[in-house]
């Protein structure tokens, strides 16, 4: 297939796919990435970015539309919190959030309505009265634990992942669940909360039931 072939095949399924409105909006959402995250491949608008400079975005970055990005540190001094890794994809309406530390790890998908924050508005397994069900939310101080994801997660819709949360390498979280525990690497885990129902085989090569 001659180059000039190639183009033109790839600008018919772009016709197909996107249709005239959609190319257009598509072409002006690449002049945006290229001017505005030249290291990414596509960041589509609306995109809502606070705390620039205490965020990471790797290369090769791809994202939906309506994605909020928070980052503010919790600390003084503090260097980026929100970390993305390379060749990461992130679909529509995701909200990210960080006051300490939340690291995304290298080529995981996350897929529309995901929500994962390293903090909450107090905690409720302690005693002190600034947490206590009289103080409006918002008055309540902040706490925080690390959030780490590792490379090649997938997680699907809808999916919240809690502060203090450390998802290995390859696992998949299934769309809906509510993690606010570890999940171990190279597994599935489905739920609210959420829980560890498979697990890859090295030996076998294949998914297996996890017994626990």
């Amino acid at each position: 297939m001659s180059a000039l072939t190639s183009i033109s095949a790839r600008m018919r399924q772009l016709w197909i796919t996107y249709g005239i409105f959609g190319q257009a909006r598509l072409l002006a959402d690449v002049i945006y990435s290229r001017l505005r995250f030249p290291a990414a491949r596509l960041v589509r608008r609306p995109i809502y970015i606070r705390g620039r400079k205490y965020l990471i975005l790797g290369r090769g970055l791809t994202t939906g539309t309506g994605n909020r990005i928070d980052a503010f540190p919790r600390f003084h001094n503090s260097g980026a919190i929100l970390l993305i890794g390379r060749n990461v994809q992130i679909n529509d309406h995701c909200h990210f959030a960080a006051i300490e530390h939340l690291h995304i790890g290298d080529d995981s998908l996350i897929a529309s309505r995901v929500f994962i924050s390293d903090h909450n508005h107090g905690r409720f397994d302690s005693d002190r009265s600034e947490f206590a069900p009289d103080v409006p939310p918002a008055k309540r101080p902040l706490t925080s634990s690390p959030v780490n994801i590792g490379k090649r997660v997938w997680i699907g819709e809808g999916v919240i992942i809690l502060p203090g949360v450390t998802i290995g390498d390859g696992a998949v979280i299934g769309g809906g669940a509510v993690v606010n525990r570890d999940i171990p690497e190279n597994c599935v885990a489905v739920g609210n909360p959420a829980k560890v129902v498979r697990r890859f085989d090295r030996t076998q090569q294949r998914w297996e039931k996890y017994a626990a």
